[in-house]
């Protein structure tokens, strides 16, 4: 079976809710002025402030250091701006997972683009993580609703549709983690699964995961990627154009994952193509 032939088949799971869509940053960087990667968005961060070496290039490091020397509110202002031009204008691949309404819906960067795209659906809602700077609780994660009212507590049982934000959401009035401090106690807690909502655990079990737009280069983004696919069902699929790190590839193995190599043009056409 053709690569394109898996993708379609792995894209008719999703729509008969066998399968999660797990997006990542090459999905909204497919909407335009949108970063399309963590260096990227790192690359848009130090053109602001400038890091010392040890920190370039690596946007946890970088986003702590300008928290740390600029202030949070620094910090928060550079991303929220570096997001703004792409506040509700979803792109095709965004629109067409909404329309397939999964039970879960996986968006691990930090624009609301796919939160726009749901709008036109009903009974939804979402969970996202948030920055534990400034609070004087613990709290991981918040949950609000379709309209954007917040749900204290957490998401509804009988939504369609859960839309889960692990790294939270670069909007005004939200919240994200990025710096290496936010991301301290949710490493130290998420491999007993503390920092992740029952109900994103009540939702992967039995199915398997999709992943779009995702790179695995990243320990960080490798750490959240097995945890958030922890007991789930398996046998996940990975679109990834081009040559893998070694440390993708052991990942990939590790986690079973079968890798496509289809350029992101690919699921674009795949996702529009007639049934």
């Amino acid at each position: 079976m053709s690569d394109q032939a898996k993708l379609s088949e792995a894209l008719d799971a999703v729509a008969a809710g066998r399968m999660i869509p797990y997006l990542g940053p090459g999905v909204s960087g497919l909407s335009p002025d949108v970063p399309a990667s963590p260096d990227a968005l790192c690359a848009h961060l130090e053109a602001e402030v400038r890091v010392p070496k040890r920190a370039s290039g690596n946007l946890w490091s970088a986003a702590q250091y300008v928290e740390s020397r600029k202030f949070r509110a620094t910090l928060n202002d550079i991303i929220e701006r570096a997001f703004a031009p792409g506040l509700g204008q979803p792109n095709a691949v965004q629109r067409a997972i909404a329309t397939m309404r999964p039970a879960m819906i996986v968006d691990t960067w930090y624009d609301d683009g796919l939160l726009a795209a749901m709008q036109c659906q009903a009974d939804w809602g979402w969970v996202q993580g948030v920055s534990r700077n400034g609070e004087w609780i613990e709290i991981w994660t918040r949950a609000y609703d379709t309209t954007g009212a917040e749900r204290p507590e957490g998401p509804d049982t009988g939504w369609d549709t859960l839309v889960y934000k692990p790294h939270g959401m670069a909007r005004k009035g939200s919240s994200f983690l990025m710096s290496d401090s936010d991301y301290v106690e949710v490493l130290t807690e998420i491999d007993i699964q503390t920092p992740i909502p029952e109900e994103v655990r009540a939702r992967r079990t039995g199915r398997g995961f999709l992943f779009l737009g995702c790179r695995f280069d990243d320990q960080m983004l490798r750490t959240f990627a097995r945890q958030i696919t922890k007991r789930s069902g398996g046998g996940h699929v990975a679109v990834i154009d081009g040559a893998l790190t070694r440390m993708e590839g052991k990942f990939l193995d590790e986690m079973g994952i079968t890798r496509l190599d289809l350029p992101p043009e690919e699921v674009t056409a795949a996702l529009s193509a007639p049934v």
